[in-house]
């Protein structure tokens, strides 16, 4: 006499592991961004206006900048000519 098992479930219950572990590490990368840019917004903060002035910011642009790290503040790409 033959068994023959079904691998249905075990299937889903991979699938359903591979999701509630990319939704984890989902949370986890977001969770590391906000911490990034709660640690550049904090040593902006601590530079003084000059200082700022020099990087072609300004205080009020802290929480945009920190908030969008890939986009120049000044509208242009530093370092490429």
């Amino acid at each position: 006499m033959s068994t023959t098992y079904s691998t249905t479930w075990l299937e889903r219950t991979s699938a359903s592991t591979r999701y509630a572990s990319g939704l984890i590490w989902k949370y986890w990368d977001a969770f590391q961004e906000r911490r990034e840019r709660q640690k550049l917004r904090a040593a902006l903060c601590d530079l003084s206006d000059r200082e700022l002035m020099d990087i072609g910011t300004s205080r009020g642009e802290i929480d945009h900048v920190a908030s969008n790290r890939g986009i120049d503040p000044r509208g242009i790409r530093s370092g490429i000519r």
